[in-house]
């Protein structure tokens, strides 16, 4: 195996090993014996260093015209779709996504920013009725100022595109925090920005743990605003930290989405939606599929399909043509999954399909763990109730639409849900009770446009919509301004 890699980070508009020298590892997933590149293992004082020059460069780039920010966004737009492949290779290497996929989330980040590149050209605010004689009012759109962006390592290019396309149009400076697992493609993201001629300190990187950086994040007395996608657990932990710290902070949070498939459902469709809706990405995905509500008319057949569709699914390395999945993103998330399937199997849950790690033909080496169906799942069971993160459905049966939506609706989470069927009053019925931020009807759980709002509902997060003109204003204020004209 070839030397790994050495990426630095964009610190004032140079890229900069950390002051100590330290170098954190980066993990191929598919083979966790290969070390395929190394970043700076950044220390609070390093962070310091970003954050310090985000709050120099704030003012500027705020006063910058909204047309000239635009214009930036559209050149790192076109810059990303240049470096496609070389972007793709690294972000599987890394990831450990399909080819195909990582191909995919390319295409989608290079979307943010053409969306919120075309939106420097989009009304900047309204002009107000005023009943002073003489007077008008009108509202202006400020950017915050400094912005965290804390993102996760299960599309590292596509969240962090889709949380510095709105902050930058805004006029915020934003310092990004990729996760471990994943940094590559982020410092991808941030050359691909440099280079389209985003001013020095306009955007910073900090690589390295998150447990070692510690307060040096979310406590910087720089920060005005925190967008964060990850686990409950660090999102609540964020939100005590900054209890009357005067920070504005967006949580997009986990997940337990759910499928309903009724009796009068085309269950060809259902099945290969459902399917891809939770397998794809090995399951990784905060929107996947992983809990199905079917009707008791047509569950076994539903099963079997899922079954068959589990069991043709390809194990193996992204980069490698054959494949159909592949791995987890790390050795630990792989322990987490068998984990769950395991404890459930123990609790009565039944396998149709999958439950193994595979430790054969070299995947024993690698993150992989099989496409799983399991039956007989109850409501209160751990599988049913907590996101597993993995390539994992779990099945239940019901009888009908209502109670279909019951079940839907138990869990403590609320990010996407769909149903499959043919009565168009049976689909709107869903549409307005299911509690979810998305809502499909014969479309996967997954899959939502830049200009959608995104962000679901109770513990799925903060309750603010990301993407779309909800997105790039949550990362303004307002500001009313009346004149008088004598």
């Amino acid at each position: 195996m070839s030397a790994p890699a050495e990426h630095l980070n964009l610190v004032d508009g140079d890229w900069r090993a950390s002051a100590s020298g330290e170098w954190a590892e980066v993990q191929n997933p598919a083979d966790l014996r290969e070390v395929v590149a190394r970043v700076p293992a950044m220390s609070a004082a390093d962070a310091a260093e970003v954050f310090g020059a985000a709050r120099r460069a704030a003012r500027g780039w705020a006063s910058t015209s909204p047309v000239a920010r635009g214009r930036v966004l559209l050149q790192a737009g076109r810059l990303l779709r240049e470096r496609r492949a070389e972007i793709a290779h690294d972000l599987t290497h890394e990831m450990g996504k399909l080819l195909g996929e990582a191909l995919g989330e390319v295409d989608k980040s290079a979307d943010f920013f053409e969306y919120c590149g075309g939106l420097g050209r989009a009304p900047q605010g309204e002009l107000l009725a005023d009943e002073r004689a003489g007077a008008r009012a009108w509202t202006v759109r400020e950017p915050l100022g400094v912005v965290l962006a804390i993102c996760p390592w299960n599309d590292p290019l596509l969240t962090p595109a889709r949380k510095l396309g709105p902050a930058l149009i805004a006029g915020n400076a934003v310092v990004l925090k990729p996760a471990s697992y994943t940094p590559i493609v982020s410092l991808h993201l941030a050359r691909a920005l440099l280079d389209a001629g985003l001013p020095a300190g306009v955007l910073g990187t900090v690589t390295g743990s998150a447990g070692r950086l510690g307060s040096a994040l979310s406590g910087n007395a720089e920060i005005d605003a925190i967008s964060f996608t990850g686990s409950n657990e660090v999102g609540e932990q964020l939100e005590r930290e900054l209890v009357g710290a005067n920070v504005k902070l967006q949580a997009e949070l986990g997940g337990k989405n759910a499928t309903v498939v009724l009796a009068d459902a085309d269950l060809e469709l259902a099945a290969t939606t459902i399917a891809a809706a939770g397998f794809a990405q090995a399951g990784q995905r905060c929107t996947a599929t992983s809990r199905v509500i079917c009707d008791r008319a047509i569950a076994d057949e539903l099963t079997e399909r899922l079954a068959a569709r589990a069991r043709a699914l390809v194990l193996g390395a992204g980069l490698d043509g054959a494949s159909t999945l592949g791995p987890l993103v790390s050795a630990e998330q792989q322990r987490t999954v068998a984990g769950f399937v395991e404890r459930a199997t123990d609790s009565g849950a039944q396998l149709a399909a999958g439950g193994e790690r595979p430790l054969r033909d070299g995947l024993e080496h690698g993150a992989f763990y099989q496409p799983t169906v399991l039956t007989s799942v109850e409501a209160t069971s751990e599988i049913w109730t907590e996101e597993v993160f993995g390539p994992v459905l779990a099945l239940t049966q019901v009888d009908g639409l209502d109670e279909a939506l019951t079940r839907v609706n138990e869990s403590p989470y609320g990010l996407a849900a769909a149903v499959f069927t043919s009565d168009l009053t049976a689909a709107m019925v869903f549409a307005d009770r299911a509690e979810a931020g998305q809502v499909a009807v014969n479309l996967p759980t997954s899959g939502w446009d830049v200009h959608m709002p995104f962000g679901g509902f109770k513990a799925s997060g903060s309750g603010t919509k990301e993407q779309g003109l909800e997105g790039v204003a949550w990362y303004t204020r307002t500001k009313v301004v009346a004149i008088g004209t004598g």
